[in-house]
């Protein structure tokens, strides 16, 4: 195991925190929801089955290998979340992604079962932040089918909804998946209050060129 006792400390409390962050959010509730860091290129780190998200301790976290062989907390009484494999598939099909958020945020839910699409081009962020959120189609939670589910999709995007079962955001480390989180539930909020009030009309294509050409210009800066 190549990587520090310090950075493992450091990435164990991150992974807490935003934990808690997203249980007093309301992005998880109970046991719901679930959170993992890259260690190395062979190993994560990862939050237990089972255990709430609001009081989620360091030691609870296990280490685990690219295919979801517990490496480090073997014999305790925790076990990997239930949604590892879809975690362990966004780590192969990413390698620039250093965490992976799994959560359920209730208005991005509610946008799935209304069958409304985060992956238009209706809000400049979603454009700016995301070029666009699209949904994964359902499988169900705690299954080997999540992963498949999410394949092809996190190759290009960095946050997708779960039809009927909530979000997967990815970021460099912990704090930029979480802020993807946060952005997910606040566009779900706003378009589901917009499509209660009246059609919402698409952005115009000039627009959207323009954004995109900005998101390029920023990442090669």
């Amino acid at each position: 195991m190549t990587w520090s006792r310090q950075r493992e400390l450091a990435l164990r409390q991150a992974i807490c925190e935003a934990g808690r962050h997203m249980y007093r959010q309301g992005l998880v509730v109970g046991s719901d929801g679930n959170l993992s860091a890259r260690l190395d290129g062979d190993h994560i780190l990862i939050t237990p089955s089972g255990v709430s998200k609001g009081t989620v301790d360091p030691d609870h976290l296990l280490v685990v290998d690219v295919e979801g062989r517990v490496c480090r907390g073997a014999g305790s009484k925790w076990r990997p979340s239930s949604e590892m494999a879809m975690h362990l598939e966004a780590y192969r099909q990413r390698p620039d992604v250093g965490a992976v958020i799994h959560a359920h945020p209730p208005m991005a839910i509610a946008c799935t079962l209304a069958g409304i699409s985060l992956a238009r081009p209706v809000l400049p962020e979603i454009i700016y932040h995301f070029v666009a959120i699209p949904t994964a189609p359902y499988a169900s939670p705690g299954t080997p089918e999540g992963a498949g589910a999410i394949r092809e999709l996190i190759r290009e995007h960095d946050a997708i909804l779960l039809d009927r079962h909530g979000s997967l955001t990815v970021g460099a480390d912990v704090a930029q998946a979480l802020t993807r989180l946060e952005w997910v539930e606040h566009v779900a909020k706003i378009l589901l209050a917009a499509h209660a009030c009246g059609p919402v009309a698409e952005l115009p294509p000039e627009i959207v060129r323009q954004l995109l050409a900005r998101r390029r210009g920023n990442k090669r800066g």
